[in-house]
């Protein structure tokens, strides 16, 4: 079976990223005790990724670099946004734990969407926050290895995402 779209994939990877001295830093190691799995076409992954891995069999190898704008898009200055402090004052929390320099603190837009902002700055009543994707503007390199390719299930494409090993247990 191949790597297309509805199809469950397993597979290992590295992720390289780009330092500022132009040295690749390796970020993240998906290793074979605990692969990732997707659903191909559904699984919210940069298309760049998925175009690349498409086609692919279990037991292939693979090794890419996913431009920035096929990733996670260019790093956008308007993501950086002045919040008041208020906006943080929850029940059950210590607001100066919460707010600590490069926190990643998940919030809710205007919209109801769910975005991820990191802490950048604290200046007196404000709270500067970057809500970039922390890859947003890097070229990211992977290699890795398809470890296994079945179908998905009607009921894991309508729920958007794997059920059974490797993936999400309903109760």
């Amino acid at each position: 079976m191949k790597v297309e779209k509805n199809n469950v994939v397993a597979l290992t990877y590295n992720l390289q990223i780009p330092d500022s001295d132009g040295e690749m830093d390796v970020v993240e190691v998906v290793n074979e005790t605990d692969p990732m799995y997707f659903i191909h076409g559904i699984s919210g992954l940069p298309e760049g990724f998925e175009n690349q891995i498409e086609g692919l069999s279990a037991g292939d190898t693979f090794d890419f670099t996913v431009e920035a704008e096929e990733g996670y898009g260019e790093y956008d200055e308007e993501a950086i946004v002045e919040l008041p402090k208020a906006v943080f004052q929850m029940e059950d929390v210590n607001q100066d734990e919460l707010l600590q320099i490069g926190n990643i603190i998940p919030m809710t837009n205007e919209d109801g969407e769910r975005m991820h902002g990191q802490v950048v700055e604290i200046k007196g009543d404000l709270v500067v926050m970057n809500f970039n994707h922390p890859l947003a503007g890097k070229d990211m390199h992977f290699s890795g290895q398809i470890l296994s390719v079945r179908e998905a299930t009607p009921e894991e494409i309508s729920h958007g995402h794997v059920h059974g090993a490797g993936g999400v247990h309903h109760h």
